[in-house]
C-alpha cells in the first residue's frame, strides 16, 4: 500500500535530482494502476497527487516548484529551502 509518505518521499528524489521527472511519472502511473481504491481521506489524497504527477511529463502539465509546493501540501508536507556554500 502506498502512503502518503512515500508520495512525499517520490517528490522529494525528484526536487533532489536522485529521480528524474520521467522516472516519477513512470512509478507514480505504475503506482495508481496497482493502488488499491478506498474511499478514506488519505487514499483520495494519494490517488489524486499520483494521478497528478502521472501527467507531468505532459507539457500542458509539467511539475514546476510551485506544483510540487502545492502537492506536498496536499499531502501534509512543507517544503522548505535551504542553501549552503560550495566549497572548492
Amino acid at each position: 500500500m502506498v502512503t502518503t509518505k512515500i508520495i512525499a518521499n517520490k517528490i522529494l528524489a525528484y526536487l533532489k535530482h536522485q529521480l528524474s521527472l520521467n522516472e516519477l511519472v513512470d512509478w507514480a502511473e505504475n503506482t495508481l494502476m496497482s493502488m488499491d481504491y478506498k474511499e478514506e481521506d488519505d487514499s483520495r489524497i494519494a490517488r489524486n497527487v499520483l494521478a497528478q504527477l502521472g501527467l507531468a511529463d505532459v507539457k500542458a502539465f509539467g511539475l514546476d516548484w510551485e506544483h510540487c509546493e502545492k502537492l506536498m501540501h496536499d499531502l501534509g508536507y512543507r517544503l522548505e529551502v535551504n542553501a549552503s556554500e560550495m566549497v572548492e
